[in-house]
């Protein structure tokens, strides 16, 4: 398949699925008038099933009749026109109040975009806003995905070190998509690491599946990093990932994500 390198066909295109005719003000506007709904996804001990350890927060916006967009229909646009940052840090502000307002669950994770992962003053804005609300640094985590991480590395190594100053926890997403390695792990120290989806879904079928994930316990064993089972979705899955000593999980096969003030 060809790829659309022109950036004014690439424009139409993304009015054209979106229905918007200026989207990046259609953005702005969203940002300005919290026109976004925050979901959360329970992140749970293995060791502890009934403890939710964690929680992924995920955002939905509000279109016409409060019909909810998928981050799929909005994300590529914000990626787009680079506007990755403001949304990151919308959704961050946000996570930060619901805290401080109160939680009984003790960790929460925000995805953070390449884009943000560049900008030198995100993680320090964070960090004092966390100072002033009186939330303690380790209730807030970033994930980033492992492919940005490799892509980037000048940048991921600022943004690690950012995140390990203010302490705030660090979460290495989607590991294993493609090569498991040590270098991502020992050069960022991540404190939790996220087995790829696609690994654990093929728990059950296949013995490279199964063998992959042999490999990234003994990496994470070795590194010191605790390690997250995502996209669980069956039984047998999770079983799997209990066996191979895998401490944490996260999928529908568990609970599907919710609107983030039924779950806090």
């Amino acid at each position: 398949m060809s790829r659309v390198n022109d950036p004014k066909l690439l424009e139409q295109l993304e009015k054209e699925i979106t229905g918007w005719q200026e989207p990046p003000l259609r953005l702005i506007q969203a940002l300005r008038n919290n026109e976004f709904e925050l979901f959360a996804q329970p992140i749970v001990s293995l060791a502890e099933p009934r403890r939710v350890a964690m929680a992924e927060v995920l955002v939905r916006l509000r279109e016409e009749e409060n019909a909810l967009l998928p981050p799929g229909m909005f994300l590529p646009v914000f990626e787009f026109y680079g506007m990755m940052n403001e949304l990151d840090r919308w959704v961050a502000r946000q996570v930060v109040a619901r805290l401080a307002s109160g939680s009984r669950v003790p960790c929460l994770t925000v995805n953070v975009s390449a884009q943000t992962m560049g900008d030198p003053h995100f993680v320090p804005q964070i960090a004092a806003e966390l100072a002033r609300a009186k939330v303690p640094p380790s209730a807030l985590a970033f994930e980033v995905d492992e492919e940005d991480l490799l892509s980037l590395p000048a940048s991921a190594q600022q943004f690690a070190a950012a995140v390990r100053e203010s302490g705030i926890t660090l979460i290495l997403d989607s590991f294993g998509r493609t090569v498991a390695s040590f270098r991502p792990l020992r050069e960022l120290r991540a404190n939790y690491v996220k087995v790829d989806g696609i690994i654990v879904r093929n728990l059950e079928a296949s013995h490279i599946a199964r063998n992959k994930l042999e490999a990234i316990v003994r990496i994470a064993d070795l590194v010191g990093v605790q390690l997250i089972g995502s996209c669980v979705e069956t039984p047998g899955a999770l079983t799997h990932l209990k066996a191979a000593r895998v401490g944490f999980a996260q999928g529908f096969g568990i609970q599907a994500p919710v609107p983030i003030a039924a779950l806090l």
